[in-house]
């Protein structure tokens, strides 16, 4: 990642924080999740092209709602399923 812009740093940063803060709750277990959420950041390590950066923020915070959004489904289910017994 270029180091000339610490904005894009820290936006890098911040987003893998988040998405490693999402998999403590990953059916395959944390470990897993968390390896290969390292070898996907660490594949683009040598993008320096600030368009392609920006890029991939987006795709990580797009990954990042979908693991939102199917935690919360998992949620409803279970909920759902305790209140149709009643």
């Amino acid at each position: 990642m270029a180091s000339f812009n610490p904005t894009l740093r820290h936006q890098v940063i911040a987003v893998y924080k988040e998405l490693l803060f999402l998999g403590r709750e990953y059916p395959l277990g944390y470990e897993y999740y968390r390896t290969r959420l390292r070898k996907a950041f660490a594949s683009q390590k040598d993008v320096t092209d600030e368009a392609q950066i920006k890029k991939g923020i987006e795709r990580a915070q797009f990954v990042k709602k979908e693991i939102e959004a199917l935690y919360y489904l998992k949620r409803y289910r279970a909920l759902r399923q305790r209140y149709d017994k009643i």
